[in-house]
């Protein structure tokens, strides 16, 4: 498979050692300051260009794939509640495809899925109030982590007493699930979800050691959107 990847930072870099340790074809690579080959021959040729950058460029760059005619796996936060929309209507109208998600790494995935099945049972135990805590490397700029507001939607959808989630800076409403943001370090990614009564505390969490399981993750997603077509994401990637 051929790949191009937009934004060659460190995530860049990873995926790149991944996707040709896994037999793939790195065809062009994007930075800030060559975005001029998005219209180039080696771009275009690519089956999917895997994007990490940040919050401001990611919907510009995937306009420009889809100018291209480049599905996209995008792995950058902070964007999609805006755009939404507009990227959904790009991929049943026009027929472009972008598999997004918050994070990509399998373990999150599994956590994600214990995580909604816990909320199930939880509903059933009002006495239990919920937070979540999310630590991430000073560099992110999103906050929340765009993988806690996920994890979050997961448990709203679940616990029917909890109607929305809130930045933690002060007393939370009983109505609401409060979520602390913390950026330290460099942190690759603590995701942390708490139940507790007077009685005693249930506690999940995810510990990301690097980044070579996010890589790892859009490959396997770029693998899969060579195949597939829409608006796709780790639901339909892995079927739990």
């Amino acid at each position: 498979m051929k790949i191009a990847l937009i934004g060659y930072g460190k995530m860049g870099h990873e995926i790149e050692k991944i996707a040709k340790h896994r037999g793939h074809e790195i065809v062009s690579t994007i930075d800030v300051n060559n975005l001029d080959d998005f219209k180039g021959k080696s771009f275009r040729s690519a089956d999917v260009a895997i994007e990490f950058t940040s919050p401001v460029s990611a919907f510009g760059n995937v306009q420009r794939a889809f100018a291209a005619g480049v599905k996209v796996v995008s792995g950058s936060t902070g964007w999609m509640d805006e755009h939404r929309n507009e990227v959904e209507r790009m991929c049943k109208q026009d027929g472009k495809t972008l598999f997004w998600s918050s994070n990509f790494s399998l373990g999150v995935a599994v956590f994600s899925a214990v995580n909604t099945y816990l909320a199930g049972i939880m509903n059933e135990f009002p006495d239990y109030e919920v937070s979540m805590t999310e630590t991430h490397h000073i560099h992110k700029l999103d906050a929340p982590s765009g993988t806690a507001i996920t994890l979050a939607e997961g448990v709203l959808g679940k616990i029917k007493r909890l109607q929305r989630w809130v930045v933690k800076g002060g007393e939370a409403q009983t109505d609401e699930l409060p979520i602390t943001s913390i950026r330290e370090g460099e942190v690759a990614g603590i995701h942390t979800i708490q139940y507790e009564s007077e009685a005693d505390k249930i506690v999940i969490t995810h510990d990301a050691k690097n980044r070579s399981g996010f890589a790892l993750g859009a490959v396997l997603a770029a693998e899969y959107t060579a195949q597939h077509s829409g608006l796709l994401g780790m639901d339909d990637l892995f079927k739990f």
